[in-house]
């Protein structure tokens, strides 16, 4: 039975980053994967988010820059633009609510796009730990950030679940000894989280 869990924040407590994305190139009329492909095909994209993700930009140069790569004429306020489609998934919420109760340590690891993206009023009932990539550094998949993660529980990585969304991230955590689990609902993911955490996660 593993002791910590460790969970991504965008995709897997809220709804799927990727449709907030394509309703945003709806909106802003963009090839509905437009910034889906701007990532995977240009490495000038991905490296100005790594930038970003590890605080070596800042939001106004990040928004501006990405807005030339995704031809958009407005800037401003294109990462809450971008969000804006995200809901909170409850289930997650309550999960990690009732694994707390069940003594599981609980993390947050996420790769940041600034500041405003989190809820910061739940933090203190929802984790033991936050790792924040803007304000560690640290960016997933890099192994450093898996093993800062569970260091800040006092846990070793054999003994934590790491969740996910990107392949990447869980082949990144699986690489330092964790258990990952790609997250693709909420059902399919609390249906392994309870079996390997051994707690009862749903209301």
């Amino acid at each position: 039975m593993a002791d910590a869990l460790l969970i991504d924040f965008g995709g897997v407590l809220t709804t799927s980053v990727w449709d907030s994305f394509r309703a945003f190139c709806q909106t802003e009329g963009l090839e509905e994967d437009r910034v889906r492909r701007l990532f995977r095909d240009d490495p000038d994209a991905l490296a100005l988010l790594r930038r970003l993700e590890v605080g070596g930009i800042d939001e106004a140069d990040f928004t501006e820059q990405f807005a030339r790569m995704l031809g958009v004429t407005e800037h401003e306020g294109l990462i809450d633009r971008l969000f804006v489609e995200m809901e909170p998934q409850e289930e997650m919420f309550t999960a990690l609510r009732r694994a707390r109760a069940g003594g599981i340590k609980t993390v947050l690891v996420s790769n940041s796009w600034g500041h405003g993206q989190y809820d910061r009023s739940l933090f203190g009932e929802l984790f033991d730990g936050v790792v924040i990539s803007g304000e560690v550094g640290l960016h997933k998949p890099q192994p450093e950030i898996f093993h800062l993660a569970a260091h800040t529980v006092d846990a070793e990585p054999k003994e934590c679940v790491f969740v996910d969304d990107l392949r990447e991230n869980c082949a990144g955590a699986e690489a330092v000894g964790m258990t990952a689990v790609l997250h693709r609902s909420p059902k399919t993911t609390l249906d392994e989280l309870e079996r390997l955490l051994a707690v009862p996660l749903r209301a």
